[in-house]
């Protein structure tokens, strides 16, 4: 496999595992918490209409994971989901420190990830590039 080759795959093997935590936790939010919890979450951290943001970022991470892991709308959905996380890291775990339970660096990891999908896009198999590939050579 060549270089191009070894790229394609380790960005499939970010976008699929970014994909599924990113599912995790709007499956969590979603089925777990709930709307009404996430939107009483998201009053407490102070987080600007949260009646509209607690369901819009809930469905963001469980659609647009799903999204990732099937390499579909990639560049968007991690676009979107880098902004998400800035906003976590931001007004949520920035003062509580670098570390975990209360830091931001899993946060600045899935914004990092989330910047570099964006930036390079899905890797190899992906819905993506799948569309791509008919658009640019239509069935006769």
């Amino acid at each position: 496999m060549d270089n191009v080759g070894m790229r394609q795959w380790g960005l499939t093997i970010l976008r699929v595992v970014v994909g599924l935590v990113f599912t995790a936790h709007g499956c969590q939010k979603l089925f777990t918490f709930g709307i009404p919890s996430v939107v009483q979450m998201f009053g407490h951290m102070g987080i600007p209409a949260a009646s509209v943001l607690a369901p819009f970022v809930t469905l963001l991470e469980f659609v647009g994971g799903i999204l990732l892991v099937v390499g579909l709308l990639t560049r968007w959905v991690a676009l979107l989901l880098a902004i998400d996380m800035l906003v976590a890291v931001l007004k949520v775990h920035l003062a509580g420190g670098f570390f975990l339970p209360r830091g931001y660096e899993f946060a600045l990891t899935l914004l990092a990830a989330s910047v570099a999908l964006a930036l390079a896009g899905p890797g190899a198999p992906a819905l993506d590039g799948i569309i791509r590939r008919r658009s640019m050579h239509p069935a006769p």
